[in-house]
């Protein structure tokens, strides 16, 4: 069978991004192996300065958090970091992650990315990304953070950099789910570009699980759908890295209802009193995962 292609344009410093996390989930647990990820970084900043010439100060940037999480349900801290930080460095150390041991990739990625929203590690601090790196199982941090400078992974991230910038006169740009902050109209976090065989679709940005949803079934109705899980233990035992309550309300919840994430909440509870799952303190939340 042939796979659909996911393109998926993102960065780990994006908050929109990581509020898409559910959504995202949602698409792994339905679909599985039937879709091809591909991890394009943005690199929405070389340097924390983009930020603070935009206005961006560590409280400013913390309240925005706080909207977001009371809005998507991710988990968030609320202590502001000591000084704004640019995604660069943290891109980079993905891309290099890529090509040192591609499987730990994504699982690299969303470490950083729950670094970055729960925790005040400087991420553009090598020392930091270390730390921040080190929750992935398997993975030489060190042998990372020792080649983000090399030529082979600049060249890398910069191919990423200039293929999230060809959103001109797309479909995202259409909707407005574009930017164009240093030059090129670029895509912005997280955007999907599907494709199967001659056929290509764009969500661009931010959109509801729904939007990928409708697109996929359009790409391929023969696809094999999987229905939300009975329990919340079948979905940690999917996601071995573990998953913060919204995400398993999101994988659980049916058809287009709203997540009960109270209810998922109560379930995750009573398998943790039972033994069989553990809860990770994270933010204000918990990252759950199956013992």
């Amino acid at each position: 069978m042939a796979k659909i292609e996911i393109t998926h344009f993102t960065d780990p410093g994006c908050p929109w991004a990581y509020s898409a996390s559910p959504a995202i989930a949602v698409l792994k647990w339905r679909y599985g192996a039937q879709l091809d990820w591909r991890l394009v970084t943005i690199g929405l900043t070389e340097s924390a300065e983009q930020y603070i010439e935009r206005g961006y100060t560590p409280v400013r940037a913390t309240r925005g958090y706080m909207r977001y999480r009371r809005r998507y349900g991710m988990p968030f801290a609320t202590e502001p970091r000591e000084r704004i930080i640019g995604t660069a460095l943290a891109c980079r150390a993905i891309v290099a992650t890529r090509l040192l041991d591609p499987a730990r990739e994504d699982e690299a990625f969303r470490a950083l990315q729950i670094a970055w929203f729960t925790t005040t590690l400087l991420l553009d601090e090598p020392r930091d990304i270390a730390r921040a790196l080190a929750r992935v199982p398997g993975l030489d941090a060190q042998a990372v953070i020792d080649t983000l400078q090399d030529e082979r992974v600049s060249a890398a991230y910069q191919a990423d950099r200039q293929l999230a910038r060809t959103a001109a006169s797309s479909p995202a740009e259409l909707q407005g789910k574009t930017a164009q902050t240093d030059g090129p109209v670029r895509y912005t976090a997280p955007s999907l570009v599907l494709q199967r065989d001659d056929t290509r679709l764009e969500a661009g940005g931010f959109q509801p699980v729904q939007a990928y949803d409708v697109l996929i079934a359009n790409l391929d109705p023969s696809l094999e759908r999987l229905q939300p899980p009975q329990t919340p233990l079948a979905a940690l035992e999917r996601f071995p890295a573990g998953l913060v309550t919204q995400e398993v309300a999101a994988i659980m919840a049916v058809g287009n209802d709203e997540p009960d994430r109270d209810a998922v909440e109560g379930a995750l509870v009573e398998l943790a009193s039972e033994g069989v799952a553990r809860r990770v303190p994270l933010g204000d939340d918990a990252l759950w995962l199956a013992v």
